[in-house]
């Protein structure tokens, strides 16, 4: 720290002149900082100025930066989830109308001509299931044809591991808590239908008035349990999906949450707090201004004592 030092009546040295000029470059220094925290709006610009602080911000910000990248992949898993489901409503929506016409043709009032057009006209509809099955698809890959698996990191340990959700729509997906093990909502097969085994909708299209088929008085109970079964099942895979939307749904308020606190946590120990700073920079001002008076005064005191070779 400077010290008064007035050097008496030598002139060689002009102490008092020399800790003026160090004041004011001190003073300089400070509205620089100042200024280049008001710019910048930080109160770190560089390890020097607070190297606990440093380190402590770019470890959270880089964090940070992890997780807006995890939010971003529960984004595209809660789009997976969503179209699916949405797909599998619209199956739902389709197999009830097929059960329904099913349950018209088990009338005893309907002629054979009748029970016909039921058939063909639920055949369509399950033409229209196959159609929803083939168009249901994200990133290039089917969702509900029997295949899909995917995992997604949604966040990171303490130690950066990773931290993962897996969504399995294979047809062997025991989650789906389907008799058969075997979810296949595929409208062409000939085997299987929505973990049905037997259930075959394009067997609606083979149904005429010389053979009746699913539609006939011996097999309509059957068909009519058969669908209704379908149709559990697909509420079943449905509920799958909903569980796995709601975690996800969790997470991503998790995250938000997590992102905004490490926002702010990284503001508190690197942001500049504008009102201090404008207020040491009003003081070194002053400091300023005084300083450079004060050397403008400790130059002139040599010339008193060159009065005395007068």
């Amino acid at each position: 720290m400077p010290t008064a030092i007035s050097g008496g009546s030598r002139i060689r040295t002009n102490t008092p002149a020399e800790n003026a000029y160090n004041a004011l470059l001190s003073s300089n220094n400070n509205i620089a900082l100042r200024q280049l925290r008001l710019s910048t709006g930080k109160r770190i610009n560089t390890a020097a100025d607070d190297i606990a602080g440093y380190i402590t911000a770019r470890s959270l910000t880089a964090r940070n930066g992890a997780l807006k990248a995890a939010l971003n992949t529960v984004g595209d898993a809660q789009s997976v989830t969503s179209i699916a489901s949405d797909a599998l409503d619209n199956i739902n929506g389709l197999v009830t109308q097929i059960k329904d016409a099913a349950a018209s043709a088990s009338s005893g009032a309907l002629g054979t001509d009748e029970k016909v057009a039921l058939a063909k006209s639920a055949y369509r509809l399950a033409q229209q299931v196959q159609t929803v099955v083939d168009a249901t698809v994200f990133g290039g890959k089917e969702l509900i044809k029997g295949s899909f698996s995917g995992s997604w990191t949604i966040g990171y340990t303490a130690a950066n591991a990773l931290l993962t959700l897996g969504i399995d729509l294979t047809t062997n997906n025991t989650d789906f808590n389907v008799a058969s093990n075997n979810f296949n909502v595929n409208a062409t097969s000939t085997t299987n239908f929505a973990g049905v085994s037997g259930l075959d909708l394009t067997s609606l299209n083979n149904v005429s008035d010389t053979d009746l088929g699913v539609f006939s008085s011996d097999n309509i109970s059957t068909t009519l349990s058969s669908l209704a079964t379908a149709l559990n099942n697909v509420s079943k895979v449905g509920s799958y999906l909903g569980g796995i939307t709601g975690r996800l749904n969790s997470q991503e308020e998790l995250l938000k949450s997590q992102i905004t606190n490490y926002n702010a946590a990284v503001s508190r120990i690197e942001d500049a707090d504008v009102a201090i700073e404008q207020l040491e920079l009003i003081k070194a001002q002053f400091l300023q201004q005084a300083s450079l008076i004060s050397l403008a005064q400790a130059n002139q005191n040599p010339q008193s004592y060159l009065q005395l070779f007068r």
